[in-house]
């Protein structure tokens, strides 16, 4: 499982004209998965994600979560996280998860993330969405379960 977290001031996710999530201040998560990834795969990283230190303490160190600094999720799953570029010009994606192997995992990710007290907006699943962000900071961070 990859997720790149990006901080964000504003975010949003809109599907055939149509928000389908949007946040303030937060995260905007975009999440792949591999076909070997397991549920033990999505807590770890949802709890990776809900308690890393990316938000700027009084001193203005990297010393906040995003549970103790506040804000939302907007969570947009990706399978081009796992494209494979070494060979050619065009990406593989055999290494992305199939998707009915990624949607309840997707699903459990986001669900997992509320159980740490945080809202989940999301994009939709296997759409193509145009996500509109403004990067706070900016900060990106990867994270991984292998």
């Amino acid at each position: 499982m990859r997720v790149v977290i990006q901080r964000s001031k504003q975010a949003s996710v809109t599907v055939d004209g149509k928000v389908t999530g949007a946040i303030d201040k937060g995260y905007v998560l975009l999440v792949g998965l591999t076909h070997t990834d397991t549920i033990d795969d999505v807590k770890y990283v949802a709890k990776k994600v809900a308690e890393m230190r990316v938000w700027e303490d009084e001193e203005g160190k990297m010393n906040h979560s995003i549970i103790e600094h506040g804000g939302d999720i907007l969570s947009v799953s990706q399978f081009t996280l796992y494209a494979e570029t070494k060979k050619g010009r065009r990406p593989s994606f055999i290494e992305a998860a199939r998707p009915e192997a990624a949607l309840p995992l997707w699903e459990a990710f986001n669900d997992e993330l509320k159980k740490h007290g945080l809202k989940v907006e999301t994009g939709v699943f296997g759409a193509m969405m145009d996500v509109s962000l403004i990067n706070d900071g900016p900060v990106t961070v990867i994270v991984e379960s292998k």
